[in-house]
């Protein structure tokens, strides 16, 4: 029982415990509400660690053909960069015009959907050579992207995950998620996982195991201690996931943060 304790008194206080940076967004949302019977959580190990660019205000991650991609956000900073795993070198790149805040990415069909914070504006670009090919409108905020190989699924900070048409960037399902039936809000960054979404809960370092059938989260993710403390009061909040497939690899960083993490997910529950 004491244990099922801790685990509410983190998730009703996660949100408090990080102080917005300089470069954060102040939260626009109400708080979430909480479980009284909260979901598995599980903890991690590392399996190794590359580096990650400090400047590299982290909002989408994805891992293809052997190498990174990320969009980065922050006005006047944000761009969508592809990268080599081990080294962090940036091999390509362009950035956003500064009236864009960048947000989420995702790869689908050869190419790459990169939306925006406010500007209700998402790019197209070709995935080879980053030449943007169009753009589309949306209502209200972006904040990740992913896909399940169909459509794209975007999250938009509430409890809502937008299904896409990517021809037509039409709405074509929306999924509700939920925590033993309490609403799980500011849904973050996205990335598709062996039949599950996974997804960062923004000022948190949770990630949550969304059913894409249900929108019910099967568990937790608990993330904390990545960063050393010297390491985490320079850097903003956890941010980032992505999946080699082929290689069954999960990676995990941050905004600002110095490292990416390849981690394994312990087996059994820890709290």
């Amino acid at each position: 029982m004491k244990k099922y304790l801790i685990a509410l008194l983190f998730l009703s206080f996660g949100f408090l415990s990080q102080s917005c940076k300089k470069d954060a967004v102040p939260p626009t949302l109400n708080p979430p509400q909480i479980t009284t019977q909260p979901s598995p959580v599980y903890r991690y190990e590392i399996v190794n660690t590359y580096p990650h660019d400090t400047g590299a205000f982290t909002q989408g991650l994805q891992y293809y053909n052997g190498e990174l991609y990320e969009s980065t956000g922050l006005n006047g900073r944000s761009s969508l960069r592809r990268e080599e795993l081990t080294t962090g070198k940036i091999l390509q790149r362009i950035d956003i015009d500064k009236q864009y805040f960048g947000e989420g990415m995702t790869i689908l069909n050869g190419k790459i959907y990169m939306i925006t914070y406010q500007t209700h504006i998402g790019f197209i670009y070709d995935l080879k050579t980053f030449k943007q090919l169009g753009t589309w409108e949306y209502e209200g905020e972006g904040w990740g992207l992913t896909n399940d190989g169909k459509n794209l699924i975007m999250s938009n900070g509430s409890n809502k995950l937008n299904y896409l048409d990517p021809q037509t960037l039409t709405i074509v399902k929306t999924l509700d998620v939920t925590d033993e039936g309490f609403l799980v809000e500011r849904l973050n960054e996205l990335e598709l996982i062996k039949g599950e979404i996974y997804a960062n809960i923004w000022m948190t370092d949770r990630i949550a195991r969304i059913d894409p059938a249900t929108g019910k989260v099967n568990s937790w993710i608990d993330l904390s201690g990545l960063l050393t403390p010297t390491e985490k009061d320079r850097a903003d909040v956890l941010n980032g996931i992505a999946y080699d497939e082929k290689g069954e690899r999960l990676f995990i960083t941050g905004k600002l943060w110095p490292k990416l993490f390849e981690i394994k997910i312990k087996n059994k529950e820890a709290l």
